[in-house]
């Protein structure tokens, strides 16, 4: 058995299992390895009754202070007793378990693990792991244990069975990191970070583990990027692009003037398309700067130009709003061009005409989601494309559409406030202008930071809102409840919250495991007013444009990286009115209060990102996942700035001694360099 062993090798994984382990990504061993936890569940000291955090799993210790109780009926007996410390006192119930009334006297000294919740005034402790004699509890103190991303059917002791088996089997001693990167680096080795990351003994042993990964996973990147880098150098401009007259009379026919900052980025966009090489630059601009003016302008000067223009969003209610305000634009301004909507959804005709109408040159600007790359579609003369960063490196796309044509112009457009030394590694291939501004016409979101007991009160400045004919978002951290994280169920909340607000108001729901369609249809009727409440998880970051939305509410706020939450509160403020971010803390720590008073004093993604990576430190590794920008299985860009450097140090390193890695001490990491390109759909020359 080796990593490249079919994952149905292992004892008691049938032909029903593999095929769930097939869902989450996992067919072969090595698969199965890199299938990282997503957290841990923690077994910490004790602390006082007093101290144990509201909504989240406590450790507390005491002695039972009086004779337990059982009540409820035949299907649900509740088990009571009170628990008490020097600095208070805890009503702990167990459900279903009457017998526990025969284990449990008064006087008895007791440790409880479970969550902690208030109901009328009271704290309660929820079905509690026990522990009694308390010394027992000595042994599981400080341990980890793995919880995994699951799917319907896969629980997370399966999976943990199917690791341990693995890494009993496996000769994991060959590491394919050269010994002199790690000395240098200070790295573990191979083996003892696979086992350290899957069943980590302490927490320093999953720092050391989770620290090579991320390094590593980092440098495979970089070397990819390097590659694709060095392909796209300096390519020669193929396309005859001049300014055009017309672009200028439109820019002085709008409404409103373009801030300094978009003056500067479009001219660097316009001198490019003019020059003697293609463009590859990203657009770096915080939520609202007025990026898309920019892409709509080079789609612009391509078609006055006589070429074509693509523009591919991450969703196809995005892909629709584009088209619908280029459609507007075109038409308004009268700019003699003809834009074209292509998405995944439409009719078998309405994409054999939208085809035809692409090639035969009708149409100079195309507007879409990943359609937009398949083979069906030929282009005329495609002379830009716009991307944006949820389509991991701008190159994969450039590569499919330079196999249409001439290799155009790339534009990508990202709203993830990265400090700018990271973004030149993230994206090494690309030219990077920032729009540092916001339109003089944006009125400033309003923030506050508060603890769940201000709910009502949120509750009903939404209310007010909504009869002033707004519309709110409530973003909640998870879909389902897991016991691992107890956060805000998606779909319990939109209804407790249907209840709370009444029938004339409409709340829905809408997540992550909901199919294309129906998000689509969700947001196309919040779009229309429809929804007046729409209650998500994350996938609403690169949702729609929804300018009556006024109000932005984050349940669990602390769950959330920083630049997670400033890129969700962009979702409000996109119109003329008042709009305003309430985030909605279930922890009452300095650590956690001073993280979001960050965002509560500011609204520039920059500054906030530069502030959230001098706020990180090696003890937030447990953290929060700050986004999913570039899809790293382990790594963070914000949470390891510091490794991405360091692996961007070594590829350095490694590249200018030996750039086609033909050393002895590198073919194991080309060999790597490969599986990966291959996995994430890249060409390679290696």
């Amino acid at each position: 058995m080796n990593e490249k062993s079919s994952i149905s090798e292992l004892k008691g994984i049938g032909e029903k299992t593999e095929q769930l382990f097939h869902k989450i990504g996992v067919r072969t061993i090595g698969d199965l390895l890199r299938y990282y936890p997503r957290g841990y569940d923690v077994y910490e000291a004790p602390v006082p009754i007093s101290e144990a955090e509201m909504g989240k799993t406590s450790t507390v210790s005491g002695i039972i202070s009086a004779k337990p109780q059982v009540g409820g009926n035949k299907n649900m007996q509740i088990t009571t007793i009170s628990v008490k410390d020097a600095s208070g006192i805890l009503k702990v119930v167990w459900f279903r378990m009457p017998f526990l009334k025969n284990t449990l006297v008064k006087g008895q000294d007791i440790i409880l693990r479970g969550r902690v919740v208030e109901k009328k005034g009271q704290r309660f402790m929820e079905h509690p792991e026990l522990f009694s004699p308390a010394q027992t509890y000595e042994i599981k103190q400080d341990t980890l244990q793995p919880i995994y991303p699951l799917t319907a059917g896969l629980t997370n002791n399966l999976i943990v069975k199917a690791m341990r088996q693995a890494l009993e089997y496996l000769d994991l001693s060959q590491d394919f990191l050269p010994n002199r990167i790690r000395m240098k680096y200070h790295l573990a080795e191979y083996n003892y970070a696979v086992r350290g990351i899957h069943f980590p003994e302490n927490k320093e042993q999953f720092y050391f583990a989770r620290e090579r990964l991320v390094f590593e996973e980092f440098l495979i990147f970089i070397l990819a990027l390097r590659q694709t880098k060095e392909k796209n150098e300096k390519e020669i401009n193929g396309f005859s692009i001049v300014q055009k007259a017309e672009i200028d009379q439109f820019l002085k026919s709008l409404p409103y003037e373009l801030t300094n900052a978009q003056k500067k980025v479009w001219k660097e966009i316009q001198s490019e398309m003019c020059g003697k090489y293609t463009m590859s630059r990203l657009i770096q601009g915080d939520v609202g700067s007025g990026k898309t003016i920019l892409a709509v302008l080079a789609l612009m000067l391509a078609g006055l130009n006589g070429y074509q223009g693509a523009m591919m969003a991450p969703t196809e209610v995005l892909a629709k709003q584009h088209y619908e305000s280029v459609t507007a634009l075109l038409n308004t301004y009268q700019i003699p061009l003809k834009a074209e909507l292509l998405t995944g959804s439409m009719t078998v005709k309405e994409k054999r005409l939208a085809y035809e109408r692409i090639e035969n040159g009708e149409v100079q600007i195309v507007l879409g989601t990943h359609a937009l790359i398949q083979e069906k579609v030929n282009y005329q003369n495609l002379a830009i494309v716009v991307t944006d960063e949820q389509h991991r490196f701008g190159v994969r796309q450039r590569e499919s559409f330079a196999k249409k044509g001439t290799v155009p112009h790339i534009l990508v457009m990202s709203a993830t406030p990265i400090p700018r030394t990271l973004a030149i590694i993230i994206y090494g291939e690309l030219d990077i202008s920032v729009i540092d501004e916001l339109p003089a016409n944006r009125l400033p979101i309003k923030n506050c930071v508060v603890d769940t007991g201000y709910r009502p009160k949120a509750y009903r400045f939404m209310q007010k809102q909504i009869a002033e004919g707004r519309q709110c978002y409530v973003i909640c951290p998870m879909v389902e409840e897991s016991e691992a994280m107890e956060a805000e169920n998606v779909t319990d909340y939109a209804r407790n919250l249907q209840a709370e607000l009444g029938t004339s108001i409409h709340v829905a729901a809408l997540h992550g495991k909901m199919k294309q369609k129906q998000k689509d249809e969700i947001m196309e009727a919040f779009a229309r007013n429809e929804i007046q409440v729409l209650v998500s998880t994350t996938v609403i970051e690169v949702g729609i444009n929804v300018p009556n939305a006024t109000v932005m509410m984050v349940e669990n706020a602390e769950r959330f990286g920083l630049a997670q939450l400033h890129q969700l509160r962009g979702r409000v403020g996109r119109g003329t009115q008042q709009s305003y971010c309430i985030f909605m803390s279930g922890s009452k720590t300095k650590e956690t209060k001073k993280r979001l008073e960050i965002l509560n004093k500011s609204n520039d993604g920059f500054y906030i990102a530069n502030e959230d990576l001098k706020l990180r430190g090696p003890g937030d590794l447990f953290g929060i996942r700050q986004s999913g920008l570039m899809d790293f299985r382990i790594g963070d860009v914000f949470q390891d700035a510091n490794l991405l450097h360091k692996a961007n140090d070594a590829a350095n390193d490694i590249l200018s001694e030996d750039p086609e890695l033909l050393k002895d001490e590198h073919l194991r990491i080309k060999e790597h360099l490969k599986h990966y390109m291959t996995e994430i759909n890249l060409e390679t020359t290696l």
